[in-house]
């Protein structure tokens, strides 16, 4: 996994409990991606090992690079756990 020095002296230190096994998987999967004014990329993905929490990912502008990695507890608000886990329905015609 490619990361920045940010991430590697900072987020390690501050987020020791957020594992590589689970970025790999957010930037593999994410459930929702956004590319940031900056050119960064923010992807979420739900992390059934750590209570299903919200892992947010942030890479550079290659998408490959991490920068940043935290729990992001707003990312869930206004949304239920249920729309998260389940496909949303198809328009009515």
């Amino acid at each position: 996994m490619k990361t920045t020095a940010y991430f590697r002296d900072v987020v390690c230190q501050k987020h020791p409990g957020i594992e590589e096994v689970w970025i790999l998987r957010v930037m593999a999967e994410p459930l929702e991606q956004r590319r940031q004014p900056d050119g960064r990329y923010a992807l979420w993905r739900l992390v059934p090992e750590a209570q299903n929490r919200a892992l947010r990912v942030i890479t550079l502008e290659d998408r490959e690079t991490v920068h940043n990695a935290f729990f992001d507890r707003g990312f869930l608000r206004g949304q239920s756990r249920s729309q998260l886990s389940s496909p949303a329905a198809p328009p009515d015609p």
